[in-house]
């Protein structure tokens, strides 16, 4: 189970070919001069580079491990979760993204300020860094701990190798750099798990013999209807509960955006946000093929060294390195595979978090940096984030069981923040004080959950990890892995906190974010709502008119809340720079005024930071 020469080679190529891209972005074009190019692009990016980016970001190591190990132990019932990328996608791309690309931001929190106020944004801001930072040091500790207790690899120097080319090319290349990094590195995750799906079947004995075993050891999971939500699968709890999931992913996270604003024109956007839909089902269906073959393969042959397999994920290495050690290369290009998802989603970590630290929390305080100050301090932040990784990485390592728990933090906190973007975007008569309200109650509601929920699962007495382990990913295309422990125990009646407790981890965005909107809307209208004309109508989606499109006129211009009308303009023209004479009266109160200035000036608003306005485009939301 050891790499020879070759593997090596292969290993060693997807590195340099990484850290060569982001040479070659530092070198040419605008040699990354500006932050619009470093954080954006230059917002000049096709949609397939910028779909297989998508892909990418939240197709991490994890996942390709997480994915097949879940299969491999519970059956074909996670298949279901692609049900949900059907909404999932749909809603980001007919609501958020135009939404998103018309305003021209920077960071999605600049949204916030713009609904709301600065206080918000500054909350969104913050629980987003809580978010990755803790999170980029996992993925990036997790796949290394499993590569290396399979095949001897010295864990710090996987740690360190992978850590150091990403922070290279994502300090040098910028955002260009990162998304062609990501294309290069989805063709190798393809390519990784379709040599291990072609060789694991044709030592099966082929397809028909990996699904002849399948059925008849019951893998071939039917759909499970059972409404509970403290059932950890149904089709419920995949097909909704997914849905939040990957809204909060797709729809608000500032990873994906940024890759919208990054594309030529809103057309593309949203055409990107379309095409990941068919890449999401390969990747799922790719994961659960792994998995059904994983299975029929050790039906028919004895696991060799069980006890070398201490968690699940480390199952789909040891099979890996199993049926491919007599194909010199092939380990070395399923290894590639692994680390280009780990690569994809930290390059993408560094490169958001940098981007909202310069424009949420440095450029509102020093509104007269200069550009090249302003791009260099932007590569300085994605150069200590890296660093903070690798940091990060050792806290892992020392967490020991609590490492599952970080992992799930993800999810908690995605949640919660998808809910303060419902607010603005749905919800016109929300307020400031609503929306920081609603985030807190959320994040609490978020943390009592999942902490309580792994905390009361540790006090039970566990058996053989490979059997009492669950690596459950949430999403076909997240990263993130929460681990439940189960036992004997579980199948006995709870109540109480402990029944609370026991939520399926898929319900916890929908739950989370739910409350952030019940409690964001209660807590607006005891304090005095938004009125409509305060309301900048470029900020929100006024969802029920359309929905309840059959009703007369004067019923659903009542569901407007009062908020002004834009005038309909189909333009695809992205429009950046354009210097805009009108009013900033939506974000100082005057409304009316800014409605007179926007039909005289053909319409637009000040962004928050106070410097350029844009012209945006406008349809009738």
């Amino acid at each position: 189970m050891w790499f020879t020469a070759v593997d090596y080679i292969i290993f060693a190529l997807l590195l340099i070919l990484s850290s060569a891209i982001g040479l070659y972005y530092a070198l040419s074009g605008g040699k990354q001069r500006t932050t619009q190019e470093f954080l954006l692009a230059n917002r000049n990016m096709g949609f397939l580079p910028v779909t297989l980016s998508l892909l990418a970001t939240f197709q991490s190591a994890v996942a390709i491990l997480g994915v097949p190990s879940e299969i491999y132990r519970s059956g074909t019932e996670y298949w279901f979760l692609g049900c949900s990328y059907i909404l999932g996608l749909l809603i980001p791309a007919c609501v958020f993204v135009p939404v998103f690309y018309r305003l021209r931001l920077t960071s999605t929190y600049e949204y916030l300020e713009l609904r709301f106020s600065k206080k918000v944004r500054i909350c969104g801001t913050i629980t987003f860094i809580f978010q990755m930072v803790i999170y980029m040091g996992v993925v990036l500790y997790a796949p290394a701990l499993a590569f290396s207790a399979v095949t001897g690899f010295s864990l710090w120097g996987v740690v360190l190798t992978m850590g150091l080319v990403c922070t290279l090319y994502t300090t040098l290349g910028g955002l260009k750099a990162v998304i062609w990094t990501d294309v290069i590195q989805t063709l190798v995750m393809f390519a990784g798990q379709l040599a291990v799906i072609i060789v694991g079947t044709a030592k099966v004995g082929g397809i028909q013999d990996v699904w002849a075993i399948a059925v008849n050891n019951s893998m071939i999971s039917g759909i499970n209807f059972n409404p509970d939500p403290f059932v950890r699968h149904s089709i419920w709890s995949l097909g909704i509960g997914g849905i939040f999931l990957m809204l909060s992913l797709y729809g608000v996270n500032q990873a994906q955006v940024q890759r919208y604003l990054s594309s030529r024109t809103e057309k593309e956007a949203v055409m990107s946000c379309y095409a990941v839909f068919p890449c999401q089902q390969l990747v799922l269906g790719l994961g659960c093929l792994t998995g059904l073959v994983m299975f029929a393969y050790y039906q028919k042959n004895e696991i060799q060294n069980p006890e070398m397999i201490k968690v699940p994920d480390q199952m789909v290495l040891y099979f890996v390195m199993d049926i491919l050690q007599d194909f010199p290369g092939l380990p070395g290009l399923f290894v590639a595979c692994l680390f280009s998802g780990a690569l994809s989603t930290i390059s993408s970590a560094f490169n958001s978090l940098a981007t909202v630290t310069m424009e949420d929390l440095i450029k509102p305080h020093f509104p007269n940096l200069t550009e090249s100050r302003a791009t260099l301090i932007s590569k300085g932040l994605a150069l200590k984030y890296g660093l903070l990784c690798l940091g990060m990485a050792y806290i892992s390592s020392l967490m020991g069981p609590v490492l599952q728990a970080a992992l799930s933090i993800f999810g908690i906190v995605g949640g919660p923040l998808l809910g303060i973007f419902c607010l603005g975007f749905f919800f016109p008569f929300t307020n400031s004080i609503g929306a920081i309200t609603g985030l807190l109650a959320g994040l609490i509601m978020a943390f009592w959950i999942g902490i309580g929920s792994f905390v009361d699962r540790m006090s039970v007495p566990t058996a053989a990890p490979i059997l009492n382990v669950t690596s459950a990913p949430e999403g076909g295309n997240l990263t993130v892995v929460t681990t439940l422990l189960t036992s004997a125990a579980a199948a006995q009646s709870i109540s109480g906190l402990k029944k609370f407790y026991s939520l399926s981890y898929m319900w916890y965005s929908a739950h989370n974010s739910t409350t952030v909107v019940i409690v964001g809307i209660i807590v607006s209208l005891l304090t005095g709502p938004t009125k409509g004309r305060d309301v900048n109508p470029h900020t929100v989606y006024l969802v029920l008119p359309k929905l309840l499109f059959f009703l007369p006129e004067e019923y659903k211009e009542r569901l407007r809340f009062g908020v002004p009308h834009i005038a309909e303009d189909k333009s695809d023209s992205p429009n950046p720079n354009v210097e805009d004479k009108a009013s900033n009266g939506f974000l100082n109160g005057h409304a009316k005024g800014a409605e007179k200035d926007m039909e005289e000036n053909d319409s637009g608003f000040s962004r928050p930071n106070g410097g350029h306005s844009y012209v945006v485009q406008e349809t009738s939301l």
